[in-house]
This record gives structure tokens, C-alpha cells and sequence, in this order.
């Protein structure tokens, strides 16, 4: 009999993480959910529900020491298993000037509150789950990153969200080399620019086709990738 896969994304009551959730839930992986709170989850959730797909939620909130192992245990616990992770949640909060924002204007805690969240949330998400997925001797993680923390194209402008990105891919790199051999795939993944809370609408992109190769990163077969960096599904240089 064939195993149901299951699946738990963070930031997932929205924009791309939610499309994420769907894309899964349509190829019959049990999807779950991860919100910071959970009443938004639930209307994501039904959402989803009235076009016939079952998605739990749980409590997420990658900011809190804690809560990671919580959500994976919780998973764990009503599911007895976990198979993916994807690491969505992220803030984009450099300023003033958004996208324009200078090196030069940015502040500490800026800088703090966005490695909180975007790398040190996917820390604690890995560490969590990479117990599970090593038991199961199966694991796919996905780490939504961007081309701004490409150090091959680096440039000016949103400061603390490139290096933000570009620690995220470091990461990538170091938790694929780990659990290498453990059929654990772990990639990093551009979904481009997206109509989203953070990407707004003068945006190229849907949040569905943002979170396309996500979803194919996500049930990648056992001779699939490891340690790389994708966007459209092809490899880009880091």
C-alpha cells in the first residue's frame, strides 16, 4: 500500500505558502497548514475545504523558540509521520525606501526581527523535523529563498532580506550536506516575483506559479536533487 505523505508548511494562510499547501493537497499529500495563528489558518483551510481538500492547520509561529518542535511533534502525533517541510514564512521589512532601502540606513533591529524569521525560523524547523525524516529514512525540505541572496548577482537595496537569503541558501548547503544519504533532499528554491502581501501587485507572477517548483521540489523522487538552488525548476547558480 502506498504511504500518504505529509507535509507541513509555515506562513501558510496566505500568498505563496498557501498556494504551496494546495498544489500538495491536489497531488494527495495530507498538507498541513502552519500558522502563527491558528483563526487564520482555519480560514485558509476552509477555503481549501470547499474544493474538496482536507487541510489540518497547527500552531506555527517560526519566531518562537519552541514552537517548531511543538508543530512537528503535533504532526507527528495525529499523523505519525512527517515528510516535508517547507520553509515560507518571511518578512521583507528594510526601510525606509522598501526595495531601494541602503545598507547605510539600516537598523539592528531590523536587522534582528528578519534573520529571526527567515533563518533562524527554518533552523528551528530542520532541527525539529530532521529527527522524524532520518527514522522514516525519507524527507524532503524545501527552503523558499530569492534571487536577491544570489551572491552572484548581488546588489543593492532590502539589505537585511538579501542576507537573509543568502544565509537561508547557506543553510541549504549545510543541512543537505548533513543529511545526505538519508534520502533527505534539501534545496532552496526562487519562486520569482510574486502578487503578494510582499511582493505587491505590480508583481510579475501568481502565487500559484511562485509555488510550482516548491511543490515539485517537495515530492522530488529519490533520484532527484540535493543541495541546489532552483527557480522554474532549473538549477541557478547561488
Amino acid at each position: 500500500m502506498a504511504v500518504t505523505r505529509t507535509a507541513l508548511v509555515s506562513g501558510a494562510n496566505r500568498g505563496i505558502g498557501f498556494e504551496i499547501v494546495r498544489g500538495l493537497a491536489r497531488l494527495g499529500v495530507l498538507a498541513v497548514i502552519g500558522a502563527r495563528d491558528t483563526k487564520d489558518g482555519m480560514v485558509a483551510a476552509e477555503k481549501l475545504q470547499s474544493e474538496g481538500l482536507d487541510v489540518p492547520v497547527v500552531q506555527l509561529d517560526v519566531d518562537r523558540d519552541g514552537s517548531a518542535a511543538e508543530a512537528v511533534a503535533e504532526v507527528q502525533r495525529l499523523y505519525g509521520r512527517l515528510d516535508i517541510i517547507v520553509n515560507n514564512a518571511a518578512i521583507l521589512i528594510d526601510e525606509p525606501g522598501g526595495f531601494k532601502a541602503s545598507l547605510f540606513d539600516l537598523k539592528a533591529d531590523t536587522m534582528r526581527r528578519t534573520f529571526e524569521t527567515n533563518v533562524i525560523g527554518p533552523v528551528r524547523l530542520i532541527q525539529a523535523a530532521a529527527p522524524v525524516m532520518r527514522a522514516q529514512e525519507y524527507g524532503r525540505i524545501v527552503n523558499i529563498s530569492s534571487t536577491a541572496g544570489q551572491l552572484s548577482e548581488m546588489g543593492s537595496g532590502y539589505p537585511a532580506y538579501r542576507m537573509s537569503k543568502a544565509a537561508l541558501n547557506a543553510l541549504t548547503r549545510i543541512a543537505a550536506a548533513e543529511l545526505n544519504g538519508a534520502n533527505i533532499k534539501v534545496n532552496s528554491m526562487c519562486p520569482g516575483w510574486v502578487k503578494t502581501d510582499m511582493g505587491g501587485t505590480n508583481a510579475e507572477r501568481t502565487p500559484e506559479e511562485g509555488a510550482d517548483t516548491a511543490v515539485w521540489l517537495a515530492t522530488l523522487p529519490d533520484e532527484g536533487p540535493t543541495g541546489g538552488f532552483f527557480k522554474d525548476r532549473k538549477p541557478i547558480a547561488w
